[in-house]
């Protein structure tokens, strides 16, 4: 039997599984009648993935625009056609990077930029996933797209394996990371890129999502966490469905205006304009477009 949960779970995704082998464990654990999860992570990676139970779903879209934070190792010395450490090596360099040469070539990696996505990624090429064609050994041409990288800063800190950490001179021949960036932006083709720039050629070695949007690692629990609540009967790991729209400002409405919205009819509410999130006796009640005094309903929701 399903349950008729919603709200948000931010699970910290350990390395080793695909996103999708995520969702199915907490969908074996809470048997949710809905879930879906704001942004993939690629196997090797760590970290935030938000999950959206419920009514929640209906908000997937708006995580899906949120800013995005990550701690990344890169490896020089080689190029791997998964740009990552699960791929075969196929270029090679005894070159390795200077600190001065690493920091100097930042600027050309911050700001709006222009990247071709990995070709082991799950962008589509004329109907088909650009990591099957590519595991078929086909060739894979992939647009250049533009992202905007926030801020992109070398990390004393190095994740050396799960669970510890060290300096990122412990690690010969690495380099680690933090950067801020928008949806859309591939932290392999950074270090595919800037080994590319530098001469030495790069992959990642370590990758940590550290945040999306205002979900942070403040808010993540583990899947062996969240077994071990569930055993107690203790829910308060799912946060509310409005979690993953603070950026979004609230106004409440009297129960009558509720239903009108519900039923997607526009009501009268002066002084307020552009999109706001709509309460009702502290319930979340819908998203709704202002504009003259008016206020329509984009996306109405059915929380308990």
């Amino acid at each position: 039997m399903k349950n008729n949960l919603s709200g948000w779970i931010i699970l910290d995704k350990p390395s080793g599984i695909t996103s999708a082998h995520a969702v199915a464990k907490v969908k074996r654990l809470l048997r949710p009648a809905k879930i879906g999860h704001a942004g993939t992570l690629d196997p090797l990676a760590s970290g935030i993935l938000p999950l959206a139970l419920g009514e929640a779903t209906k908000t997937v879209p708006y995580m899906m625009d949120a800013r995005k934070s990550y701690f990344f190792t890169v490896q020089w010395g080689q190029e791997r056609d998964t740009d990552d450490a699960m791929g075969k090596a196929i270029k090679v360099s005894d070159m390795r990077p200077t600190h001065d040469e690493i920091t100097a070539i930042l600027p050309r990696f911050t700001g709006a930029i222009s990247q071709i996505p990995p070709d082991y990624s799950a962008i589509k090429v004329d109907g088909e996933r650009a990591y099957d064609m590519a595991r078929e050994g086909r060739a894979v041409e992939l647009k250049a797209r533009e992202v905007f990288v926030e801020s992109l800063v070398p990390s004393d800190v190095c994740l050396v394996s799960p669970g510890t950490q060290g300096t990122h001179h412990e690690a010969q021949g690495t380099t680690s990371f933090i950067c801020h960036c928008s949806k859309g932006t591939y932290v392999r083709s950074l270090a595919r890129d800037m080994g590319r720039v530098l001469g030495c050629f790069g992959y990642i070695s370590v990758l940590r999502r550290l945040s999306v949007g205002n979900f942070g690692e403040n808010h993540a629990i583990s899947l062996e966490l969240m077994e071990e609540m569930l055993h107690k009967g203790d829910l308060s790991f799912l946060r509310p469905v409005e979690s993953a729209l603070d950026d979004i400002p609230a106004c409440d409405v009297s129960h009558d205006q509720a239903m009108l919205l519900k039923s997607g009819q526009t009501i009268f509410l002066p002084s307020t304009d552009g999109k706001m999130l709509i309460r009702a006796e502290g319930k979340l009640v819908a998203i709704g477009e202002a504009s003259q005094g008016s206020m329509k309903p984009v996306r109405v929701f059915n929380v308990e």
